[in-house]
């Protein structure tokens, strides 16, 4: 959709608003500010060089330093076909558009679906050393929220754990400010690690496991071959550009008999069959997107036998649930003051988001 189309059809919902609900919003509208300080995070002073690194990210997204088309990321087969055409605004982005559970901004690159796996994935995409980048600058404002997934994730892995031989040595990769590596610890592992490329989240993390936390990219070369009983990757794998890379470097630092948990966005879900193009999983940072056939058939090509995938019902408060609905900016704004004034917001509320928990034995 171009430009002008994208101002008209913003024009007639905002019109249509003022005209259904101006009883409703009209004295909202004077506060304008309040609305702008729900979006604009307290801790954007977080970011360190955010402004440089959205300005890279724009140069990108305008076209010259994309990569080659690539194949399909999980089974290397090169029979995909266009799913979807770009969607990119790239003076749109600003320090958040590579945060974590930020307010969705409905972008994607070009994206193609592999009829082999029944993987939708990026092509082009951005090169490594910029993404790289932009994740380092990218604040961070959603810890209730990583507190919320954290205790979700524990709870469904719970019994993939007691079937560990041990629990020594466990790896978060994309661990944000280490919502879960307390959990693991809680959970009796020891000799925590937390990967994280951003810097902000660490800065925010609570001084009782900043110092299982570390900033960097995963990589190969990290860690040593047999030293952890467990790796997790939440909400990390649709991110990275080589997915069955990252999970076959995971496999080689697990014991044997130890486990590699993903959680991720399922493509075909109902929330997603029902939202289309506007569910929140169509996203900037999103350079592929999984189903139940798909994430399975990535950890069986990284090695992993007993491989199983399930539903996650996740559970945020009612405040999140709102930010992450396709609402009109002006009612999603007024939806969210309600919120607040009321002190409703805060409430927690589970539904089935459309996640999937899937986990392979080494």
């Amino acid at each position: 959709m171009n430009g002008s189309r994208r101002l008209t059809v913003t024009n007639a919902n905002s019109a249509g608003l003022r005209c259904h609900f101006r009883w409703f919003l009209s004295p909202l509208i004077h506060r304008r500010v309040v609305f702008t300080n729900l979006i604009i995070s307290k801790s954007h002073a977080l970011a360190v060089n955010d402004r440089s690194a959205v300005i890279d990210l724009r140069r990108v997204l305008n076209g010259n330093q994309m990569h080659k088309n690539r194949v399909c990321p999980v089974c290397k087969v090169s029979s995909a076909t266009l799913f979807a055409e770009a969607l990119l605004d790239p003076a749109r982005l600003d320090k958040f558009a590579y945060a974590s559970r930020k307010l969705p901004e409905y972008m994607h690159h070009r994206l193609m679906i592999c009829k082999n796996c029944d993987l939708v994935f990026a092509s082009p995409i951005p090169d490594h050393s910029e993404l790289a980048s932009a994740y380092e600058a990218a604040a961070f404002d959603s810890q209730v929220e990583a507190h919320y997934a954290a205790i979700t994730y524990a709870a469904a892995l719970r019994p993939v754990f007691d079937r560990l031989p041990d629990r020594a040595g466990a790896l978060d990769i994309g661990t944000g400010d280490g919502a879960f590596c307390r959990k693991l610890r809680s959970l009796g592992f020891t000799d925590i690690v937390g990967l994280e490329p951003s810097s902000a989240p660490i800065a925010a993390a609570n001084s009782d496991i900043r110092s299982c936390l570390r900033q960097d990219m995963f990589r190969r070369g990290l860690f040593s071959c047999g030293q952890f009983s467990a790796v997790t990757c939440f909400q990390t794998i649709e991110h990275v550009s080589e997915p069955l890379e990252l999970c076959r470097e995971a496999v080689r630092l697990l014991k044997p008999g130890g486990v590699l948990c993903l959680v991720g966005h399922n493509r075909r879900a109902l929330s997603c069959r029902l939202l289309g193009r506007k569910s929140p999983i169509f996203d900037i940072e999103h350079l592929q997107l999984f189903t139940p056939q798909s994430i399975r058939r990535l950890l069986e090509e990284a090695g992993l036998h007993s491989v199983e995938v399930s539903t996650l019902y996740n559970r945020y408060p009612i405040s999140y649930w709102t930010r992450l609905f396709p609402f009109p900016s002006l009612m999603k704004n007024a939806l969210l003051w309600t919120l607040k004034t009321a002190r409703l917001g805060n409430i927690p509320l589970t539904l089935p988001a459309g996640n999937l928990v899937a986990w392979g034995i080494r």
